[in-house]
């Protein structure tokens, strides 16, 4: 069958409608956007860099034997067992505490999970990734220890800043990503 100049071609019978959800940022028809993979990634790379430095300086490098560490001229390595949030906020010394620690930690990973798959803000998705990764990798030492293990500290002379780890720090990034994005993108995103 032939078709005369101008007029609309047959669409062949075997090639897909495109359906009016796919669009820019979508990988897939009914896939993750390209923002939520990253922020699944983000997550998925901070859970796994927390844990496995966690581990080696537990018990592959045995911190708590060799403690204290000068690791760099402002950046010692110790052991501090923490039974608050990032940053030794609101420490908790009771079992119920713990878990409660645990099922908020987890109820705002599920949360920012359903935000992240909605998303299709790159920077924003990748935030909260840190902040769920992070999350969780604290959760998993709250479950297998009783308190987060924190290693990290930085110091001036005699000041120091607060103990922390991997996670903490990745969720203080996810923060400062959040705010950058809330504060600045979403009105250019809005133009």
């Amino acid at each position: 069958m032939t078709s005369r100049p101008g007029s609309p071609r047959p669409r062949a019978a075997n090639r897909p409608r495109a359906s009016k959800g796919s669009g820019r940022g979508r990988t897939a028809q009914r896939g993750l956007s390209v923002a939520a993979i990253l922020g699944f990634s983000a997550a998925l790379i901070t859970l796994i860099l927390d844990q496995v430095t966690k581990l080696y300086s537990l018990f592959v490098y045995d911190l708590p034997v060799k403690e204290p560490v000068e690791f760099a001229p402002f950046i010692n390595l110790i052991v501090v067992w923490n039974r608050g949030i990032s940053y030794g906020l609101f420490q908790q010394n009771s079992e119920i505490g713990r878990w409660g620690l645990i099922v908020i930690s987890i109820l705002a990973a599920i949360g920012l999970s359903f935000w992240i798959r909605r998303t299709t803000a790159k920077l924003l998705a990748v935030s909260l990734g840190l902040i769920v990764g992070g999350a969780i990798g604290n959760v998993i030492d709250r479950l297998a220890y009783g308190a987060v293990f924190d290693f990290i500290q930085i110091h001036i002379g005699s000041w120091s800043w607060y103990v922390f780890n991997v996670a903490d720090a990745a969720i203080v990034a996810g923060v400062v990503g959040l705010l950058y994005d809330s504060f600045v993108l979403e009105g250019r995103r809005a133009k």
